[in-house]
This record gives structure tokens, sequence and C-alpha cells, in this order.
């Protein structure tokens, strides 16, 4: 990946890994937006985009994204949400819809096209696979290091940690399954993986970078 080059970063992550924070901390560090789909999500719910909505856009001006954000006032701040946190009582089978899938693709792709950014999220590896210039990272942990800091983040007992964690894992896997046709622990759909045990977040984000250049 050139990083002096309009780039796409996307990061796969397990829960409690650190993964999230990371990708911020890299975004800050590159001098880039960090987006995830929380915001993609959020953006959907908000302003109902869909893929007719998005292709008009495009039509009209080929640096939508770029525009719509400016009309938002979107930025790093803005796409800083919070720990990911799911409630015990989720399903984890609940996928999202084919059409929300294409909508966030859209989005996605929209967002490449506009600016070098940081993506996190769980189809990212598969969305910009063809992309000439991107990077994708899977961040893992041990399931002990997972469960320690899901239970710090969101106040809960160890029992609720890894229930919590096994809702998620199941979710994310079936997402990936179903989209993408494949699993998100194939270490062949990344240019990178990483275990952040033992290392500081700061720490993960050198590893980064130095592979980088």
């Amino acid at each position: 990946m050139n990083k002096n080059e309009k780039f796409v970063i996307t990061i796969n992550r397990e829960l409690g890994s650190g993964g999230r924070t990371i990708g911020r901390k890299l975004a800050e560090r590159l001098g880039v937006n960090y987006y995830d789909k929380a915001l993609i999500q959020a953006l959907q719910q908000k302003y109902h985009l869909s893929v007719a909505d998005i292709e008009t856009l495009k039509g009209r001006n080929h640096s939508w994204w770029a525009d719509f954000k400016r009309n938002l006032s979107l930025g790093l701040n803005a796409s800083q949400s919070q720990f990911y946190k799911m409630s015990l009582g989720c399903q984890p089978d609940m996928l999202t819809t084919d059409e929300m899938f294409d909508n966030e693709v859209e989005i996605l792709k929209g967002i490449a096209e506009a600016e070098s950014c940081v993506i996190a999220g769980r189809s990212g590896f598969f969305v910009f696979k063809d992309y000439p210039n991107h990077l994708n990272i899977l961040i893992q942990a041990p399931l002990q290091n997972r469960i320690e800091r899901v239970m710090r983040k969101q106040s809960l007992s160890e029992k609720e940690a890894i229930e919590v964690i096994e809702k998620v894992d199941k979710m994310r896997e079936n997402y990936v399954n179903k989209y993408t046709k494949s699993s998100r622990y194939d270490t062949r759909n990344y240019d990178l993986v990483i275990s952040s045990a033992g290392h500081t977040e700061d720490q993960i984000v050198d590893i980064i970078m130095a592979f980088i250049k």
C-alpha cells in the first residue's frame, strides 16, 4: 500500500481485541478519517439512503460523498463511535438485510472514491478486495484477554462477557459467510494479521505503520 496515494485500510477485529481503538488511532496517525459500521448504519437510517439514491448522487457529482459529508459536517470526531455494545438479550442470528448490505457497500465505495480512510467493519476486506491501493488487517486476541477487556469496557461479569463475545462472534461470522462466502477467520483475506496480546494499542499502530513503510 502506498500511503502517498489515495488508499483505504480495512480493519476486521475480534470483539475485545482493541481493534476499534487501534483503527481510530491509526487513522489519527495517518491524518485520515475513521469510519465504522455504526456510522454507516446511522447514515442509512437517518437519511434513508438507498442504492438508487446513491447512484443518483453519483450521477450528479462524482465526488458525492465529499459533498454529502461536507453538508453533514462529518469528520474525525463525528466518526468516533463508542465501544461496541450488545445486550445479553440480542439475537446473534439477526443479520443485515440484503438491501442494507448493498447500501453499505455503495456508501463504503463512495467514501473510498472520495478520500483516503480507515474503515472498520465486517465486510471491508471483501468490498475492497479489488481496490488498487488497499491494506486489509485482522486484529485478534486470546479469549481471556478479550473477556477481560469486555468486562472492563462494559462493566460485565465474566459470565456475561463470555456470553456477549460468543453472540457477537457468531453474528459476525454469519454475516461474513452470508455476504462474502468466506470466513472472517480466513487469513487469506488479509494482508496483515496481528494479535494484540502483550501490546498497547499505540504499539500495534506502530507495527502497522512499520508494515506500511
